[in-house]
């Protein structure tokens, strides 16, 4: 079994957090591409962030400016950052309240494929959801987890968005746990302008133990990746 190091960066600023991620993205791309080094074993699959934001809207490569509502004058007021990144998808928040997961896998060493990655991302979600009482699926051509799927109240508790290279990712999910939802008023999140957002707070109406999500998202990543996650 494959194993991945799982590292909570606790609280930390969106910039900060994306040079980790591109610097052990670029460790194992360069592994991969002959050079050595000791931390990266044949054992090693790679490693997985969990992190919570300080306020800061995305935009995927592929995204609109159009969805981003408010300008960046705006959001500095607000005390929010913005940033255009190399993930796939369109625009969405990040803030406290949220875990966002970075895995930054080697996609060959795990034995799936990309697009099996990213079904995994979401039923792993859709499993710790459940077992907070929260029904959720998919909707085809979206990618994400969501509540109500097949109804006007279709919202999404989680989005998804990630960077590949040579089966190397980067970037990932945000599972709203607590997020204060009146930040998504200022884009259209994930380009879409007729569904809404949720958390798992206002889905089941109090307060939920922030860190045990944490460690019922790190389980099912074990389980649906058959790795091993360690601290």
């Amino acid at each position: 079994m494959k194993e991945v190091e799982y590292v909570d960066l606790g609280r930390m600023a969106y910039g900060e957090c994306w040079e980790k991620q591109r610097s052990l993205f670029d460790r194992i791309l360069a592994v991969k591409a002959g050079a050595e080094d000791e931390d990266i074993t044949p054992e090693r699959a790679g490693w997985l962030l969990l992190v919570e934001h300080d306020p800061v809207y995305t935009l995927g490569k592929s995204g609109k400016e159009s969805n981003m509502l408010v300008s960046e004058a705006y959001l500095r007021q607000i005390g929010a950052e913005f940033y255009h990144i190399e993930r796939g998808g369109d625009v969405t928040f990040h803030g406290p309240g949220q875990i966002v997961g970075y895995p930054i896998l080697d996609l060959e060493k795990v034995g799936v494929g990309l697009r099996e990655y990213i079904d995994i991302l979401e039923q792993s979600v859709i499993e710790v959801v459940a077992e907070w009482g929260i029904k959720a699926g998919r909707i085809a051509g979206a990618s994400g987890v969501w509540i109500d799927c097949d109804t006007a109240r279709a919202r999404k508790i989680c989005a998804i968005g990630v960077r590949s290279s040579r089966f190397v990712t980067m970037h990932g999910f945000a599972l709203n746990v607590a997020t204060d939802l009146r930040y998504f008023q200022h884009i259209n999140p994930c380009g879409f302008i007729d569904k809404g957002v949720t958390s798992i707070e206002k889905e089941v109406g109090h307060a939920v133990d922030f860190e045990l999500v944490k460690q019922q998202v790190v389980n099912k990543l074990s389980e649906k990746l058959n790795v091993k996650i360690y601290k």
